[in-house]
């Protein structure tokens, strides 16, 4: 079972943009390369246990999951220096534009 968690984390962190990938680079500079995999590894084998147990169904949370978090996160900030009675100068920026 662990070579086999193994294998299945170290093809999970080479997908391009799911969760585990994200997660993967995150814990990399704070653990090592073995470390990090065997994080995902655990990760993975909880996800099977609540699959397997729970019945539920799994949905891949990527960059867009990400990126929509960000946008929620921002404006309620802003909310939240407004409610402090800080004047915010400009709306958040639309997805792709710098400033």
């Amino acid at each position: 079972m662990r070579r086999l968690l193994n294998q299945a984390a170290q093809a999970a962190v080479k997908v391009k943009g799911s969760i585990f990938e994200v997660t993967f680079r995150r814990l990399l500079p704070r653990l090592q390369y073995k470390r990090a995999i065997w994080a995902i590894a655990h990760r993975l084998c909880r996800l099977l246990w609540k699959i397997l147990h729970e019945g539920v169904r799994y949905e891949e949370r990527g960059p867009e999951v990400s990126a929509k978090s960000k946008r929620t996160r921002t404006a309620r900030m802003i909310k939240e220096l407004r409610k402090l009675g800080y004047q915010v100068a400009g709306e958040p920026l639309a997805a792709g534009k710098t400033a």
